[in-house]
């Protein structure tokens, strides 16, 4: 099987998280530059057997795009056309940097460890995109008999 690639697109900074070949396990992989994400990826993509790309969603609490959604759409076109065979999925990412940022407090991470300049929250967030989407696919997915 292929690793499915994650990303917590932001308008400066990007989380991204990967799964492990058997898709069982999503991991932090690295916090690059958003005008450095699509070479990243196309980089990685060349580097590793990719399956599926996961981009982050952000809605607000009444369900509408926020407006990072201005910055991810011009992405997902360049995305599309650097990579027009990779399949390329949006989860709802809500609540997710709040959730990471209590998932690294609870953890013992230490403020200056997670600040937001590190890029730590970004991947943790993308780990919990990726986590989602994997939920999601396990639950969809029949039962073997």
């Amino acid at each position: 099987m292929a690793r499915i690639l994650a990303i917590d697109y932001g308008k400066k900074r990007c989380g991204l998280a990967v799964s492990d070949p058997l898709q069982i396990i999503a991991n932090p992989l690295d916090t690059v530059p958003a005008h450095q994400l699509l070479k990243f990826i196309t980089d990685y993509v060349a580097r590793e057997e990719v399956s599926t790309i996961v981009i982050g969603e952000p809605h607000k609490l009444d369900g509408s795009d926020s407006e990072t959604m201005t910055y991810i759409r011009p992405f997902l076109r360049q995305l599309k056309k650097a990579l027009p065979n990779m399949p390329v999925e949006m989860v709802d990412e809500r609540f997710t940097t709040k959730i990471a940022t209590q998932a690294m407090i609870d953890g013992g991470v230490s403020k200056k460890d997670r600040n937001n300049k590190s890029g730590l929250v970004d991947r943790v967030s993308a780990t919990l995109i990726l986590e989602t989407y994997m939920e999601k696919l396990r639950f969809s997915s029949p039962l073997p008999r």
